[in-house]
């Protein structure tokens, strides 16, 4: 989450008069993420999240984000549903921007996530892949293997300037990914981003999902690997090996992973950690300092990337739990 856009409340208050929701009491932006702007908005009626869809996202996605959110709640997944008008689509425009209203979902994100958060995101984010299956609407993950390539084009010059050799590195990776991507796994709908602050907890219980906005179709051990990324490296960059197997045991206790996933999780994990070392990279290069969003340091997955090469198979994740052939 983030803010790009600032709204006004004249504004704010025309928009929200599509809606029963009572008397505006207050609103805030949320600075945090990098691909929307959201706002806490409280009601006489209730507490919402507003989301303002930035340039960024294509308007031809957006049934999709929304549909799938709708789709997940109705299959018993505890995440956002956007809020009905009294008449017309969900979607509507404050700012210049498509908009649209969410329920508001009580807990609170983990700083310093344990062993036993990173179980219950397994398991979350297994239950989630399941729950998707039936959804119908389908979209291309544009951040995955073949994107890559050509978003490092755009930040390439300016790879020097964070780290010398950065340029070189990135490249020869790239080679590597591309010629030893997976191709033959399970796939279906996928979340892609599911970092703790994309994750609430009510009293150390999981308590729902957010932010699907980079969410599309491609393979569900690659959302696996992201999360290892995610939820298993401490402050200090080493990689928690309580928490990968917790993580990938809570996966594989609701849905069991294939020999050829566990297999290929080392390859999925480096090219993980390749993506958000590019569009880091890209936001560090090209994100206005002016805006509202903190930028996060692309060295950080540059260090997780260079971990994944030394592995050898799952078990050096913590994982050495049964297979579904």
């Amino acid at each position: 989450m983030a803010v790009y856009t600032e709204v006004a409340e004249g504004d704010l208050i025309q928009f929200l008069s599509r809606y029963d929701l009572g008397e505006l009491l207050s609103y805030k932006g949320i600075a945090e993420g990098v691909e929307n702007s959201n706002f806490l908005l409280r009601t006489s009626r209730g507490t919402f999240i507003l989301t303002l869809y930035e340039k960024r996202v294509d308007p031809g996605d957006l049934p999709f984000f929304i549909g799938l959110m709708e789709h997940l709640a109705a299959q018993g997944l505890s995440c956002p549903l956007p809020v009905q008008p009294r008449e017309g689509d969900r979607l509507g425009v404050l700012a210049g921007r498509p908009a649209a209203l969410f329920t508001f979902l009580e807990g609170m994100w983990t700083r310093r996530p344990t062993a036993d958060h990173a179980r219950q995101v397994g398991g979350a984010l297994a239950d989630m892949h399941r729950k998707g299956a039936g959804f119908d609407i389908p979209r291309r993950n544009a951040l995955s293997v073949d994107a890559w390539r050509p978003l490092f084009t755009g930040c390439e010059s300016g790879a020097e300037a964070i780290q010398p050799g950065l340029a070189a590195e990135i490249a020869q990776e790239l080679d590597f990914l591309e010629a030893h991507w997976p191709k033959d796994l399970p796939s279906g709908v996928i979340h892609a981003d599911l970092f703790n602050d994309n994750v609430f907890f009510l009293r150390g219980t999981l308590s729902g999902v957010i932010d699907f906005y980079f969410a599309c179709n491609d393979l569900l051990a690659y959302d696996l690997a992201i999360c290892l990324g995610a939820w298993c490296f401490e402050s200090d960059g080493a990689f928690n090996v309580t928490k990968g197997q917790g993580l990938i045991e809570g996966y594989a206790a609701v849905r069991p992973l294939t020999v050829a996933e566990l297999d290929a999780i080392p390859v999925l994990a480096r090219g993980a950690a390749m993506r958000f070392l590019l569009t880091r990279l890209y936001d560090w290069i090209h994100v206005a300092e002016s805006s509202f969003v903190t930028k996060k340091d692309p060295r950080e997955y540059l260090r997780k990337n260079r971990f994944y090469r030394q592995i050898n198979s799952v078990a050096d994740l913590g994982y050495r739990g049964g297979v579904q052939a």
